[in-house]
């Protein structure tokens, strides 16, 4: 099958790999040159035959704008397809907009990260039935191999929709590991930490993905020394947490997993000056000066 792929960075260009090596014909747009197969957007379309299936995979920030100029190029019968990591509210008015010109529009949350190349991307799917059954060969050599890591979601917004609890999900996760982590790591009666992450890695019921990465990041740097405790967040969590608010869906960990994030960058917690304030007001409790 033949696809446009606008974006080629640490995502966009392993995605175009992979699909070449399955057999597909894929034309890049990047703004670096380096790695583009095409000088522009208008460029990229005219290299496609009719009907047109252009995939975009940008930063969020820069979505509607590269949307809303390739669709100056596209006509009725192509699809335009975003991987990013778009806001699920965004979907439906994008879609009216192209639709209104005949231009298909799918959204899919992709997860696999710089690994998806040789594993296989997760794939949630947004969009008409119809639609979604023109690119599934672009998706069958996307996903891994086997039953898993395609779903067609819903229409249009449930594959970012779906996306964004995935993400919210990966906070608690990761943040549960953290924490496991570091009371190992101030505990007087383990010597080795590192090699208790290891063992977990089989026969545990907390094995997974992101336990074999925390394992390789400790192969890398035993003590994680080289490395500041800042976590910046590209707002998947925080749309989980304002969806969980909307639909009163109690959500601690996920929710205290985002705020955690923002703990870490403060160097010195106002909140945690009030508290240390209050203490020794009420307590006469030592404070640090």
């Amino acid at each position: 099958m033949q696809l446009g792929l606008v974006g080629l960075g640490r995502m966009g260009g392993n995605m175009r790999d992979r699909l070449r090596a399955n057999g597909h014909e894929v034309i890049g747009y990047d703004r670096n040159p380096a790695v583009s197969d095409a000088g522009s957007l208008a460029e990229l379309v005219g290299q496609l035959d009719t009907p047109r299936v252009v995939w975009v995979m940008v930063p969020a920030g820069a979505t509607e704008a590269t949307i809303d100029e390739l669709a100056e190029h596209l006509g009725d019968g192509d699809i335009v397809i975003d991987g990013g990591n778009s806001r699920f509210s965004d979907d439906a008015p994008r879609a009216e907009r192209l639709g209104a010109k005949g231009i298909g529009y799918v959204d899919v949350g992709v997860s696999g990260g710089v690994w998806g190349k040789e594993h296989g991307y997760a794939l949630m799917v947004g969009g008409d039935h119809g639609l979604v059954k023109h690119c599934m060969p672009i998706f069958e050599s996307l996903k891994p191999a086997g039953q898993y890591g395609f779903v067609h979601a819903g229409g249009t917004g449930a594959g970012h929709y779906a996306k964004m609890v995935h993400n919210g999900i990966e906070y608690g996760l990761m943040h549960a590991f953290a924490e496991g982590y570091e009371l190992l790591d101030k505990s007087e009666f383990v010597d080795n930490v590192p090699g208790v992450i290891k063992s977990w890695r089989e026969g545990s019921v907390v094995k997974s993905w992101l336990l074999d990465l925390l394992d390789n990041a400790l192969d890398e740097d035993p003590e994680l020394a080289g490395l500041r405790g800042w976590a910046d967040d590209t707002g998947e969590g925080r749309w989980t947490v304002e969806e969980a608010i909307r639909l009163a869906v109690p959500m601690n960990v996920i929710a205290a997993s985002l705020f955690a994030r923002f703990v870490s960058r403060q160097d010195d917690s106002p909140a945690m000056k009030a508290i240390a304030a209050l203490r020794q007001q009420f307590g006469g409790h030592a404070v640090k000066r």
